[in-house]
């Protein structure tokens, strides 16, 4: 069994040291831009191209994080980004944006592309679309059991698994209360973590209803290898040297087949300790918060720590041979797997006092201590009476190593065709119909779906109107909508397949595991705001995929949906409760014990109330405003539809929200005038 790669994470140059020198087969590191982790300190270009060598030092990978959406104004620096990045040899590119991924092929054809945990995959399927697309490794959702990844591992594709790092409450990719709230976008690296503020079902003062423990799969480190995981993923960029050293350590050891210490794991970052909640489907006990004791616990540990990334760590023994004879140079050579290195020195002087033999010039030239090397064998080819001064041994034996290792980087560094493709958009504008505009309407109860007939061009089933039963909508009106996180594949599909012979061949589709079930099912294929479409390219990604139509991204300005140049039809939100997070794991239900005494709602630390709908898989926690831009309608250029979004309204207010009422209570516009950071 081939030995899964250990990544870790490093958000400095100090970090990525750390990592390294503890053992880690691969780093992950982010630039000053379209990294997820904008707080993180990050690398400059500078520093970046330093940090690809000292990964290639010691035969080590470095992973570049460009996973954030980009804006059609970031394109030409985004490209000219990448192909620094290739040029200083950076191993692979994690990315989230479709556009993304199509800007790093035009500008390096052959750049490795690692599918980030931001895309929201987590099926199989989704694994297998990811691959066709030309993605070389998928970072499933941190929310999969053991089986759906042992599936997805059993796919033509490399898999990523985070198994140890803080646990975020939403799906990744499919947050978007920090940018709701605060205008602070997860997807654009500015998450503010709202989530860890005070949020209650009950009303109980100070409670942290969406603060997860993080996540240790440590334990199952050996398991996880015989499932066919390639890479075991430690989250934390924004963490301390110590944290991932910690951690690189403990995993090194349970792969080993050692008990992981996690007592000193938990004392160096934890949050109430550790979960695997989401993996062994034990959900019951996996919210924490970060305790007084678990930030005075690791103050004395920290000395302990230093001591696994205190020196070099070794990676290659050399094998050397010397040659001393009188009259020639002293030559040595060294040879380091298919690498060798010749060093000349000086010609011998006849020794005075004590020559110069062979056990001295092994004990000079193996002090190897502040190097990447130990001593494998070594030879010597010697005449008797010669003398050499230690410090010229030492000299040549620093000269010899400098060589080697430099060989080493180069040989570890990959290549790449770099291409001056400079980004360029077609002439194409969305055509919107004369008229009023048309109208898809998300319904999640049949009195809904029965009022919107008389208004929609189509109309939206949730999953919960097409799991079983169907309520009377011709299908020539009606959309699907699966569940937006998908915990059983086979049963989705199977249904889909059963509506299909039905009649119903439309499909709303939230992430790329939908696309690729919608694809295989052959029917027509709709893009919800949750694939984050946020530029012209990601638009045109998924028009040469053959989607319909989608829905833009709320995230964006009016101004950057309006600039938008794409053959695909697009729509906009334009009313509903917007989703806030998406959930594995109900905080009410944590909170008050049991689902008969759910209240359907939290209440944050201002008295404001988010809805909470249950799913049979997941939970939606919804926005306490109500999006309203029925009024602007006429601001809104560039789209061919907008997005009703219902969510518990009768038929009476269902048909007032169609015929463009302004709701009562609080209204937001998004962020269609203020942007996000």
């Amino acid at each position: 069994m081939k030995s899964p790669e250990v990544l870790a994470p490093a958000g400095s140059p100090e970090t990525l040291i750390a990592a390294l020198r503890s053992g880690a087969d691969a780093v992950y590191v982010g630039g000053k831009r379209f990294s997820a982790r904008n707080s993180a300190d990050n690398f400059s270009d500078e520093e970046l191209a330093e940090a690809a060598r000292l990964c290639h030092k010691y035969g080590a990978k470095l992973d570049l994080a460009v996973n954030t959406v980009i804006s059609d104004s970031e394109a030409d620096d985004f490209c000219t980004y990448i192909k620094y990045a290739a040029s200083v040899g950076v191993d692979a590119f994690i990315i989230q944006d479709l556009g993304c991924a199509e800007l790093i092929r035009r500008s390096v054809p052959d750049a490795m592309i690692h599918g980030s945990t931001q895309m929201s995959v987590h099926t199989a399927a989704g694994a297998e679309l990811l691959s066709a697309l030309g993605c070389a490794r998928v970072v499933p959702s941190r929310e999969c059991e053991r089986k759906v990844l042992a599936e997805i591992s059993s796919k033509a594709i490399e898999t990523e698994v985070f198994v140890h790092g803080a646990l975020c409450m939403s799906v990744s990719g499919q947050c978007y209360m920090s940018a709701v709230m605060g205008s602070r976008s997860a997807n654009r690296g500015r998450c503010g973590q709202a989530c860890r503020l005070p949020y209650s079902a009950s009303g109980k003062k100070g409670h942290c209803a969406l603060s997860l423990k993080d996540l240790s799969l440590l334990p199952k480190a050996e398991e996880l290898a015989e499932m066919g995981i390639d890479s075991f993923k430690i989250e934390g960029r924004m963490k301390r040297p110590e944290y991932t050293a910690s951690a690189v350590h403990e995993l090194k050891n349970a792969l080993s087949g050692q008990a992981p210490d996690m007592a000193l794991l938990r004392g160096i970052f934890s949050r109430s300790g550790f979960t695997d909640g989401y993996f062994t489907g034990k959900r019951q006990d996996m919210f924490g918060v970060r305790e007084k004791e678990d930030v005075t616990a690791a103050q004395s540990l920290i000395p302990k720590i230093h001591e696994y990334y205190r020196f070099e760590r070794k990676v290659c023994p050399v094998d050397i041979h010397a040659v001393m004879k009188g009259g020639q140079a002293l030559t040595i050579t060294g040879k380091c797997g298919d690498i060798a290195e010749k060093v000349t020195g000086d010609i011998p002087d006849k020794a005075m006092n004590r020559p110069t033999d062979s056990a001295a010039l092994e004990k000079q030239l193996s002090k190897l201590g502040d190097t990447i090397f130990t001593m494998g064998s070594f030879s010597a080819d010697t005449e008797e009476g010669l003398f050499v001064p230690a410090g010229k041994l030492n000299e040549l034996r620093r000269e010899l190593c400098e060589k080697l290792t430099e060989r080493c980087i180069q040989r570890n560094t990959p290549s790449y065709t770099v291409t001056d493709y400079v980004p360029s958009l077609p002439e194409a504008r969305v055509q919107r119909c004369a008229g009023a505009l048309p109208l898809k309407v998300y319904c999640r109860t049949a009195e809904q779906a029965q009022t919107a007939l008389k208004y929609a061009q189509y109309v939206i089933l949730d999953y919960k109107l097409w799991e079983r039963d169907i309520p009377d909508i011709p299908s020539d009106k009606a959309i699907l909508s699966p569940p937006r996180f998908i915990a059983d594949e086979k049963a989705i599909a199977a249904r889909l397949a059963e509506m299909k012979a039905m009649g119903y061949d439309r499909l709303f589709c939230h992430t790329p595991d939908h696309i690729a079930l919608g694809k295989a099912a052959g029917i027509k294929l709709h893009g919800s705001f949750t694939l984050n479409v946020f530029n012209s390219y990601s638009a045109e990604y998924l028009h040469d995929m053959g989607l319909e139509d989608c829905v833009f991204s709320f995230e964006a300005t009016l101004e950057q949906l309006a600039a938008v140049r794409t053959h695909l039809p697009l729509g906009a939100a334009v009313y509903g409760r917007l989703p806030l997070m998406l959930v594995r794991n109900c905080p009410i239900k944590n909170e008050v014990g049991s689902c008969d005494r759910c209240t359907g709602h939290l209440i944050d630390r201002t008295g404001r109330i988010l809805p909470v709908v249950c799913n049979k898989d997941s939970k939606e926690i919804l926005n306490s405003d109500i999006l309203y831009m029925q009024d602007r309608l006429d601001e809104m250029k560039n789209i061919s539809y907008g997005l009703i979004m219902l969510h518990d309204e009768d038929s009476e207010q269902t048909a007032a929200v169609l015929s463009g009422t302004k709701p009562k209570g609080n209204i937001t516009r998004a962020m269609y005038y203020r942007g996000i950071l």
